[in-house]
């Protein structure tokens, strides 16, 4: 099976959207509310979304593995945003109703400091060189995840630079997923979303305060089998649906690589509602610490997890940690 698309910038919704001037239920600091029509987007007629793989959009952080310092690394989202003067200059000329992409942008003198690390996501679009901003007035990027920075100290809990290897929650067969050790090197130039305890408020109620739980996810793995057409009335009638359908969103493949989604705040729908169905799949835990003959830190997640070698749990919210 060919690996799916790559999550390297802003994923448009699977139909054209309209702002109404009312409170966020994504975002509570955003004071307005984007909503999808019925008509869809002509970006995802023209890559025949019709036929494209159907995936849980999951409710985490984007990552990514690269190489860095000569191995495979992971990456934390970092997109670069514009200084006050600038932001206010564009939110101006956006709420004149002009489209964004004819606000002219100066990177050098608009855009705040990046670290030297810093790099921008592929496909952004350059000129003389220099990344350029997208209609949100960002500009996608990644920074490597240091073992010691703090910021990412939730991202450094996944991984293991020594040993070359990360902690993956994947599919397991029809119904169950698996928690296991993947090696960096085979998740090279691969995106996947960090979920967990201090993700996002935490939407699958994994580990605790006390004691941290998280995991990565390779984007587009988790399938939806029953997927609805991409119809606007038939998608909302399988949002309000039990099982499957309780998921933050649907993110489609399509062939020639191209993705789109919808989240269930552009159908005005609560998230999370319900339990998630990420949490009604039984989980198995294959995490082995003693096959590798590096020594893994005593409190790290690896060693915690690796208690439970072997053992099947009826809901990954179930697994706890003794603090």
């Amino acid at each position: 099976m060919r690996r799916l698309g790559s999550v390297q910038q802003k994923i448009p919704c699977v139909f054209l959207t309209e702002v109404k001037n009312e409170p966020s239920r994504k975002r509570e600091c955003q004071q307005f509310q984007v909503f999808a029509t019925e008509h869809l987007n002509p970006k995802a007629l023209a890559s025949d979304v019709a036929n494209a793989i159907a995936t849980e959009k999951l409710d985490g952080t984007c990552c990514y593995v690269s190489s860095y310092k000569g191995k495979p690394y992971l990456w934390a989202r970092f997109d670069r945003k514009p200084n006050k003067q600038a932001d206010k200059r564009f939110k101006k000329f956006q709420y004149s109703q002009k489209n964004s992409t004819e606000f002219t942008w100066s990177v050098e003198e608009d855009f705040k400091a990046v670290p030297d690390s810093w790099i921008a996501a592929h496909g952004v679009q350059r000129c003389n060189g220099q990344p350029q901003p997208d209609e949100c007035g960002h500009i996608p990027g990644w920074v490597p995840v240091e073992k010691n920075n703090k910021q990412y100290c939730w991202h450094s809990s996944v991984v293991n630079y020594e040993a070359g290897v990360a902690l993956v929650l994947r599919p397991w067969g029809e119904e169950e997923l698996e928690i296991t050790i993947v090696p960096l090197s085979e998740l090279l130039e691969q995106t996947l979303e960090l979920i967990g305890t201090n993700i996002n408020g935490n939407p699958y109620g994994l580990g605790s305060k006390k004691k941290p739980f998280h995991l990565l996810v390779p984007h587009g793995v988790l399938k939806i089998r029953n997927a609805p057409a991409v119809n606007y009335q038939q998608l909302v009638g399988w949002f309000q649906r039990c099982g499957e359908a309780n998921v933050e969103g649907i993110v489609w493949h399509c062939n020639d690589g191209t993705l789109v989604k919808l989240h269930r705040h552009h159908l005005g729908l609560k998230w999370p509602d319900v339990d998630t169905y990420l949490n009604s799949r039984p989980v198995v835990v294959h995490v082995d610490v003693t096959r590798y003959e590096w020594e893994f830190p005593v409190m790290d997640l690896f060693t915690a997890l690796s208690q439970f070698n072997g053992q099947k749990f009826e809901h990954i919210r179930d697994i706890q940690f003794d603090v």
